[in-house]
This record gives structure tokens, C-alpha cells and sequence, in this order.
């Protein structure tokens, strides 16, 4: 099955401004997230939309994307020189074939840092907020004790293997129309390697490391954000052949909130008032992921109206100040009325309850009464 285009997944267009995709995006992630949508196809539906801002929120991914679509430049017609070399043994092959054996050898007993990991962490909206410290087990390639490292059988070493005499490589010497050329390929005798191991480990199987779990103290700065990583130095796969370990880089994912909403260090949230609330005014105690504070409602409080609450969003992960809580007023119509009820509200328009006086809303009603006269 084909991918759909990633603008059509967002639900933007293809000028979209950064601020939009990611808008697009949370708005997704929030409906199809797992933990709060249980349909057979939501999990499928947060990845498409995942993998979508992935890709157009990075201005380099997007731009590949908008010239070579899914296929991206390394798709078939696009790989140029390096992506075509494979088909003719390697670059490397090219160049011994025509120069002799001329390339630089990689040295297979240098030095060679080791892979870097990944793991993804999901933190609750207050978690990201405020930061944590915790510890993360996470399944990694560790040097092993009995061997310590060399994947000999204690008491034995490797041994240079006699095949490529340690350099990893054999040399094929074949004639060509251009005269005597040479191949070189991995030897296949040690791997590329250049040892070989009569008496393998019986702990790592030669390998030299063994899989286990180690815990790993991660400190979460507050502020952080859905998307961003922590880098934790050292903490990847073990180098080879005395090289430095390679890093763990945690992936942040938060869980919506219920009520609140982030865009970067702001936090938004929606506020019910009853008419009476809206009209009158009233003084409120108002939620924030600091505490409730006291929200002053001014009468003739329209829905849509919103508050500014400074300093009371998400710290900036960087250390720059802290955002703001934004309050929106939607102003609730009543659908349950009593009798009583009804008969005060008759009364009100009667004498005039619908007639704005307010200079703010530009006498709306008169207007629309005057619309309907043709005046």
C-alpha cells in the first residue's frame, strides 16, 4: 500500500509555516494518540502523523521531500555516483581495478568507537513541565568480564590471521584489457578482522561482548518538549579494539493532558462560564500546573475572550524566562431550563435583554436588526 503525501496526513498545505505543521501535528497526536484512543487504526494513524512531522518539521528532510517525494534522494534514480557504485563492487573496487590497488586500507585493528542508542521515554505533561531524575534500564552490549573484551578463551589469544597476514583484506590479481589489476575484498577467513580465534569464549562466543541490562540515571530538564533528545555521553555500545563507547540519545514523547494544551512554553486551556457568570462577572479559582490562582471575570465577558496568566506556563528548557497560561472563555448556553427559568429569561428580552449597549462589540444587534429592516 502507498504512503499517502504527508501534507494530505497533516491536513496542510504545501506552504505551511513551521508553527502550522507542528499546530497540525499535536492536534493529531492528541486524537490518535494510544493511551486515549482505543479504535482498531489509531495506532497506525499516530504514526503516519508522527513520521509525517518527522519529516516536514526538519527544513532539509522537507525539502528532500518536496523534490523526491517517499523515495528520498537515496530512491532509486536519484542516488547518483555513490548510490549507483554499488552495483559495480563499490567505489573501492573501482578504484583498485583501474589504479592498481592504489586505496587507502583501513587498519582493522584501529580504534573504533561504538554505536550509538536510542530509547524513548514517555513522560507524563507535568513531568515535562517541571523535569525529573530517574533511572532508565535499557538492554546494551557490555564488555565481557571473563575474556575482557578479547573473545579468547582465557588462558589463549587471538592469533594474526595468515590469510590477509592481519590486514583484513585479500587481494584478487586478475588481466583486463587495461593490463594487471588488483581486487580487494573482506577476507572471509576472520570477518575483516585480521585475527582469528582458535579458542572462542565460551561466555560471549568470541564476540568479545555479552547483551545485558544496565541502569542508566537520566536527569529530564524541566521544559523539555514532545520530540526533543537528551544526549547521555558514553552510555552507547562498547568500541571495538579500545575505542571510546558511542552515546544514548533518550527520545522524549509526552502524554496529552486532559485540560491542557503547549504550544513551546505556552499552555492553553479552555474555561466554561454559565451566562449568568458571563454577564454579571464573578472572581474564579482557575487551574494551573502551578496551582490554582484567582481569575477576575469582568462582566459582559463574551465567548471567545481570553486571559493572560504570565509566568504561569512551561519553563524554557534553555534557561530564557518562562511562558504563559492563556485562558479562553466559552461562554456555556444553558440546555435544561425550569420553568422559572424560562419565564425570567422572556422577561429579560422583554424589556430589552438583547439589545447591546456595549461599544466594544460595535452594537451588533442593532445592526442585525436594522439588516432585516433594509434600513
Amino acid at each position: 500500500m502507498s504512503k499517502r503525501d504527508y501534507y494530505d496526513v497533516l491536513g496542510v498545505d504545501k506552504g505551511a509555516s513551521k508553527e502550522e505543521i507542528k499546530r497540525a501535528y499535536r492536534k493529531l497526536a492528541k486524537k490518535y494518540h494510544p493511551d486515549q484512543n482505543k479504535e482498531a487504526d489509531a495506532a497506525d494513524k499516530f504514526k503516519e502523523a508522527k513520521e509525517a512531522y518527522e519529516t516536514l518539521s526538519d527544513q532539509q528532510k522537507r525539502a528532500q521531500y518536496d523534490q523526491f517525494g517517499h523515495a528520498g534522494p537515496q530512491g532509486q534514480g536519484f542516488g547518483g555516483f555513490g548510490g549507483g557504485a554499488q552495483d559495480f563492487g563499490g567505489f573501492g573496487d573501482i578504484f583498485d581495478m583501474f589504479f592498481g590497488g592504489g586505496g587507502r586500507t583501513r587498519d582493522p585493528n584501529a580504534p573504533q568507537q561504538g554505536a550509538d542508542l536510542q530509547y524513548t521515554m514517555v513522560l507524563n505533561f507535568e513531568e515535562a513541565i517541571f523535569g525529573k531524575e530517574t533511572d532508565i534500564k535499557i538492554p546494551k552490549e557490555e564488555t565481557c568480564d571473563t575474556c575482557s573484551g578479547s573473545g579468547a578463551k582465557p588462558g589463549t589469544s587471538a592469533e594474526t590471521c595468515s590469510h590477509c597476514t592481519g590486514t583484513g583484506q585479500l587481494n584478487q590479481e586478475q588481466n583486463t584489457p587495461f593490463g594487471r589489476v588488483v581486487n580487494r575484498r573482506v577476507c572471509h577467513y576472520c570477518n575483516g578482522t585480521g585475527k582469528i580465534i582458535p579458542e572462542k569464549c565460551n561466555t560471549c562466543g568470541g564476540t568479545g561482548t555479552v547483551k545485558k541490562n544496565k541502569n542508566i540515571h537520566i536527569n529530564i530538564p524541566a521544559g523539555i518538549d514532545e520530540g526533543q533528545q537528551i544526549r547521555v555521553s558514553g552510555k552507547g555500545e562498547p568500541g571495538k579494539n579500545g575505542g571510546p563507547a558511542g552515546d544514548l540519545f533518550v527520545l522524549i514523547k509526552i502524554r496529552p493532558h486532559d485540560f491542557f494544551e503547549r504550544e513551546e512554553d505556552h499552555i492553553f486551556c479552555e474555561l466554561p462560564l454559565t451566562f449568568t457568570q458571563a454577564a454579571l462577572g464573578d472572581e474564579l479559582e482557575v487551574p494551573t500546573v502551578h496551582g490554582k490562582v484567582k481569575l477576575k471575570i469582568p462582566a459582559g465577558t463574551q465567548s471567545g475572550k481570553t486571559f493572560r496568566l504570565k509566568g504561569k506556563g512551561v519553563p524554557n528548557v534553555r534557561g530564557r524566562g518562562q511562558g504563559d497560561q492563556h485562558i479562553r472563555v466559552k461562554v456555556m448556553t444553558p440546555t435544561q431550563l425550569t420553568e422559572k427559568q424560562k419565564e425570567l429569561l422572556r422577561e429579560f428580552n422583554e424589556i430589552g435583554g438583547n439589545d447591546s449597549t456595549d461599544e466594544q462589540d460595535g452594537n451588533i444587534f442593532q445592526k442585525f436588526k436594522k439588516a432585516f429592516k433594509g434600513e
